[in-house]
């Protein structure tokens, strides 16, 4: 199987000499951009002209925080790697719980994996030709929390400090039966990884025309009989809490809805509340079905939340 050479830095790496690293047979290098909401790495703009200078396919990456507004995550890096994220540039979300579990607090899989979805889509909507994946652990892929057909960068250190021919020699991992597109196999004395496919075809894949990732869907039908039966029905409406909980995470972020004042995935009274404050915010004032502002989901109010939150609403 043909493989190419890569690496990646941080405000952790001084300045490199990618000429010598891309005469070292070096051809693609991920430079970190922004954490959270708000972070900026310091050393990002000098990192990833430096690496385009030489002339590797370039991309970066943003340290995700699912316990923090999605939408915003995904700007901060949007407005950080816009001014060099031409054709060719690769975008990844590094998902990766830190040791204390600060930035997965309080969220459960399904809760991370459509955060993670929110922050692919936002940014594949931002840059609609280029590719977005995720570099994650196994232990983050066996949860579920990286939805399907997402180009996938895995880390994973058998060796400790490990020249590039020792995991080109390697099996290719298959974490949680999964095959990565890109292993990174080492962080010493710096991050190391290599790609599942030859320079040239990485490259040519980096620059390919990619279609917009499904988006994820949300049943009227499921939301509907929640908001009027206050349950979620999964013999009637399989997934039904998932579809109910999309719509009230969207109603959270746009501030409709406080967190703790409500059961998620039930349609429930203060869900209602929420729900009725974005119809009268969508102009619904009148009495009849599909009108009223009354907190109980119609066809066109929901797509619109939806289109918003980078979901589609089916029957």
């Amino acid at each position: 199987m043909s493989t190419c050479r890569g690496v990646d830095v941080s405000t952790y790496q001084q300045p490199q000499d990618w000429k010598k690293l891309k005469a070292e047979g070096v051809a693609f290098a991920w430079a970190k951009a922004t954490e959270g909401m708000h972070a900026r790495d310091s050393r990002f703009a000098a990192h990833i002209r430096a690496i385009q200078a030489a002339g590797l396919v370039s991309g970066a990456y943003h340290f995700g925080w699912p316990t923090q507004d999605p939408r915003a995550e995904a700007d901060n890096y949007i407005e950080a790697v816009r001014p060099y994220a031409g054709k060719g540039f690769v975008h990844w979300l590094d998902l990766e719980r830190y040791p204390d579990g600060r930035n997965y607090k309080g969220k459960s899989a399904a809760q991370i994996k459509i955060w993670v979805q929110s922050w692919v889509t936002r940014v594949q909507t931002a840059f609609p030709h280029q590719r977005v994946g995720v570099y994650t652990s196994a232990d983050d892929l066996k949860a579920g929390h990286v939805p399907a057909g997402t180009p996938l960068w895995y880390p994973a250190y058998p060796w400790g400090k490990a020249e590039f021919t020792r995991a080109e020699a390697a099996a290719r991992p298959k974490p949680a039966g999964m095959s990565p597109l890109i292993w990174q196999f080492t962080d010493k004395p710096m991050d190391r990884s290599i790609a599942y496919m030859s320079a040239a075809e990485l490259r040519a894949w980096a620059a390919g025309d990619t279609a917009q990732p499904a988006r994820p869907k949300v049943s009227l039908a499921a939301v509907v009989y929640g908001a009027t039966h206050n349950v979620a029905d999964e013999k009637k409406h399989p997934g039904g809490a998932d579809d109910i909980a999309r719509v009230q995470d969207a109603l959270v972020a746009d501030g409709r809805l406080k967190k703790g004042t409500f059961a998620r995935g039930i349609f429930d009274v203060p869900t209602k509340g929420a729900y009725s404050k974005e119809q009268l915010a969508q102009g619904f004032k009148g009495t009849k079905p599909g009108q009223a502002a009354d907190g109980t989901p119609g066809k066109t109010s929901l797509t619109a939340l939806g289109k918003r939150h980078g979901w589609t609403v089916v029957a």
